[in-house]
């Protein structure tokens, strides 16, 4: 027995969380409908209030009926209660005896009320309809159980008789054995004896005729509110129909769809609307196109540019190489003349070749030479680049690696250049303090770090450090030599990976720049194996694994110091 209560009890906590599983899924689902669809919301607020309406007028109109209706009924039964009462004083004139005399007298007196009183009734108490007479020798003093009556006298409520015995006409509403009744009650005086008369009008037709109307107001009522939701459903739509189209017409022009257009009908405020649009879009697909061709003249003029500038270029270069070559034999200023001429046009140069490279990232021809390699040594050969300017700016890079192999998808010469730009510009930035190099790896991506403790970047320049040719502090002489596109140059690298270029900066504490990539091209990266800002910098958390993949960590060695000397 006790454990089919238990299989019971465990049967009914099922059914029950699935229950509330399934209602918990109906109101999202009706949340989520009521967020995002507003012909859904205009037609429920209009059921709703609709329904509201419909109740409190339903309810006015049955009260209305029902009053209307017991009034009526009142009236009539009053006026039937005048015309049997004379019946009754005619037949019960003088003595009317005791006990079984005057209860034979009161039977007669019934009688005579029951056949005469459809032929007596005037067309004012015929209203009433049917009823039931009761006479009683009844007394205020004397009890219930001692009256001599005849008809259903228990059907008269208590409180009733009181007011009748009392010498008072009265009437109320009485259910007796399942009917309800008007009982309507007065005394009959032409006796030597106090008698009472009743009569018991059943609201059996009013009930009936009450519940018909509430049944046609239900239903009326329903019908009404199915037709007004359909009503303001079509309406609705008539006006979310054509908002629906244009913001399906709006996403595929923003998709690149430029001649997508909506179909202008009638001259209401709906077409208004289209025609607006249409005209919007005319003219950002007129300033798409300026700026499109605005942008392949830019990037041509720059192409053209570089391309003419190298002939030339290489004939200076050769001239400044021979006088280079002879500056022992000059005076001092001449010599040093000769040194800045080469300095110049070594950036020249370099600047020559990003201006290729950022002009073909734009024309969007570059190609990714991916392979499957390890990281480490293109951070080794990025720190062995900058070791000459890190050492003639007093900046050690420390370098932090993995003991494992770190293999991933990319293109060597890309990766190499982002992280040789990011060490110069460190190095660049850096106030003399160690630059630190750090890279880390998980399932899904690679990350690299570069740290320096220089000047930091000021609140809001985070965005602005990878815009072309921009610099925090334009007073600020570049001891690196650079052009101001490498930072643009990386950031443009590294989407073509798939990945992810990011910059942290605080005044005083210097900067960071995390370079994150998938480990297979196309594949999703996932969270960075790196934290950004930095560990040292967010003494409120713990310190994070260098790399982490839910199932193995891989293990940093110890720091290697690139100092020169």
């Amino acid at each position: 027995m006790k454990q089919r209560l238990a299989a019971f009890g465990w049967s009914a906590i099922t059914l029950a969380r699935r229950a509330a599983t399934f209602g918990r899924r109906k109101v999202v689902a009706f949340g989520e409908l009521w967020r995002h669809s507003v012909q859904f919301r205009v037609t429920v607020s209009t059921l709703a209030l609709s329904s509201a309406v419909v109740l409190v007028l339903g309810m006015v109109l049955q009260n209305q009926i029902t009053e209307r209706l017991m009034d009526t009924k009142e009236r009539a039964a009053v006026a039937q209660l005048q015309v049997v009462v004379q019946t009754a004083e005619n037949e019960l004139v003088g003595d009317a005896g005791q006990d079984e005399a005057l209860r034979n007298r009161l039977t007669n007196a019934i009688k005579k009320i029951t056949s005469s009183s459809t032929a007596t009734a005037d067309s004012a108490s015929s209203a009433a309809g049917a009823f039931e007479p009761v006479l009683a020798a009844g007394d205020p003093d004397e009890t219930s159980e001692h009256a001599v009556y005849a008809g259903p006298y228990d059907k008269v409520p208590g409180s009733l008789r009181n007011f009748v015995e009392n010498n008072s006409q009265a009437k109320q509403i009485h259910t007796a054995d399942g009917i309800t009744y008007l009982v309507v009650g007065t005394p009959v005086t032409t006796t030597t004896r106090p008698l009472q008369l009743y009569l018991l009008f059943p609201l059996t037709t009013e009930q009936n005729t009450v519940a018909t109307v509430q049944n046609t107001l239900l239903v009326g009522s329903l019908v009404l509110l199915l037709l007004l939701a359909g009503i303001t459903n079509m309406v609705t739509r008539q006006v979310v129909r054509p908002v629906r189209r244009a913001a399906a017409a709006a996403e595929r022009f923003a998709e690149g769809e430029l001649d997508r257009r909506l179909d202008v009908v009638g001259e209401d405020d709906l077409a208004k609307l289209a025609l607006s649009y249409n005209e919007m879009a005319a003219s950002i697909q007129r300033q798409i196109r300026q700026l499109e061709e605005f942008g392949q003249l830019q990037r041509r003029f720059t192409s053209d540019v570089s391309h003419e500038l190298r002939t030339p270029l290489t004939t200076v270069r050769m001239a400044a190489d021979v006088l280079h070559a002879s500056r022992e034999q000059f005076p001092a200023g001449l010599a040093r003349s000769t040194e800045l001429l080469v300095d110049e046009l070594d950036r020249f140069e370099t600047l020559l070749g990003d201006l290729l490279e950022i002009s073909r990232l734009d024309a969007g021809v570059e190609e990714l030479s991916a392979e499957l390699i390890d990281v480490r040594p293109i951070a080794r050969r990025a720190v062995e680049q900058v070791k000459v300017i890190a050492g003639t700016a007093g900046s050690p890079i420390e370098l932090e690696l993995p003991e494992d192999e770190v293999t991933a998808e990319v293109d060597a010469r890309r990766v190499e250049r982002i992280m040789r730009n990011l060490l110069a510009n460190a190095v660049d930035h850096g106030e003399g303090e160690p630059v630190r190099l750090r890279l880390a790896a998980n399932d899904g991506a690679v990350s690299m770090t570069v740290r320096d403790s220089g000047v930091g970047l000021r609140a809001g320049e985070a965005e602005l450090v990878f815009n072309r040719f921009w610099r925090a502090d334009p007073s600020r002489n570049r001891r690196t030599g650079g052009t101001g596109l490498g930072l643009a140059i990386s950031q443009e690298d590294a989407r073509l990976h798939g990945g992810v270029l990011d910059a942290w900066g605080e005044l005083d504490k210097g900067s960071c720049f995390r370079l994150t990539l998938p480990r297979h091209v196309g594949e999703p990266m996932g969270d960075s194996p790196l934290p950004l800002p930095p560990e040292d910098v967010r003494p409120d958390r713990p310190a994070e694994p260098v790399a982490h993949n839910g199932h193995t960590e891989l293990t940093v060695t110890v720091v290697e110091h690139e100092e020169v000397r």
